[in-house]
């Protein structure tokens, strides 16, 4: 059985190109919701829909773990998603948000993300779950993310927006800062030189992996053999969708499919009724 991992674009392929340095024999079913994007700007309703979709998605296809690569998805359904599948499923709040704990000194951490995840507060509300004396400074970064797929990695115009964007936390004097996008780990070394070596850069997608690991191991689910797999399945395939997941993956995807909206979206639905979750309305599911 393979590890399922779904966002809403490419983005969540920085979250499998950690889990397969970390677990090389296992088989990966991606699935990114290219027709659909960007979740980040969307209401929570409707991204809690789509997320219930893109799980399900997953889960017919026998996944053994469920990975919500998507920040916007773990901050607004990722308590959804746990209650429909009677597999693991694993986010990238609360991974990141132990990691950002255990690095700060200062208990003072700054927080990156889409417009959608940072307004949800869901960071701000995981941290101080754990530690109510941390102060947290966080910011909507949005330009990041076109920037990284137009491949802006060290263009002179990504260091200007992310001088503007980060000056406040060196500012604010945090010590460490959580990056709350799968697109951000391609621009640690910006980040890195603007924040002057002042401040840790977390990256939560990095840490998301080692808690698959994790949970693989102490489950005993493991694959013991052979060389994993990777199958990527996007509900639209763009011209340039292969060039720019190699700078994601740091390799050339090896299987690449196409899944209809009709297929998500219908499946989706029948998938919510099965499992008998409430009402319909409750997660937004027309």
């Amino acid at each position: 059985m393979p590890i399922g991992v779904f966002d809403s674009g490419i983005g969540g392929l920085t979250i499998v190109k950690e889990i397969r340095r970390l677990l090389p024999k296992e088989d990966i079913l991606y699935f990114g919701d290219t027709a659909r994007l960007p979740y980040g700007s969307k209401s929570p309703e409707l991204i809690r829909r789509y997320a219930l979709e893109d799980a399900h998605f997953l889960y017919e296809r026998k996944v053994k773990i469920i990975v919500v690569a998507c920040h916007s998805a773990s901050s607004w359904a990722l308590s959804e998603i746990k209650r429909s599948f009677p597999v693991p499923v694993v986010g990238v709040l609360e991974p990141g948000t132990k990691a950002a704990l255990a690095a700060s000194k200062r208990k003072k951490i700054g927080v990156i993300g889409t417009k959608a995840t940072i307004s949800s507060g869901a960071y701000e509300r995981v941290l101080r779950e754990k530690d109510k004396e941390v102060e947290i400074v966080a910011k909507a970064t949005p330009l990041l993310v076109p920037l990284v797929e137009e491949d802006f990695l060290t263009h002179p115009v990504t260091k200007i927006v992310c001088r503007e964007y980060l000056k406040v936390f060196l500012t604010e004097g945090v010590d460490v800062l959580l990056l709350g996008c799968t697109h951000y780990p391609l621009l640690r070394s910006v980040i890195s030189e603007v924040l002057k070596g002042k401040v840790k850069v977390i990256d939560a997608g990095k840490e998301t992996a080692k808690e698959v690991k994790r949970i693989i191991e102490e489950r005993g689910m493991k694959k013991s053999s052979g060389r994993g797999k990777l199958k990527i399945y996007l509900s639209d395939i763009t011209p340039e969708f292969e060039k720019i997941a190699q700078v994601f993956l740091g390799e050339k995807p090896e299987v690449i499919l196409r899944a209809s909206l009709r297929e998500i979206t219908h499946n989706g639905k029948r998938k919510v009724l099965n499992f008998q979750l409430d009402k319909e309305k409750k997660y937004g599911i027309i």
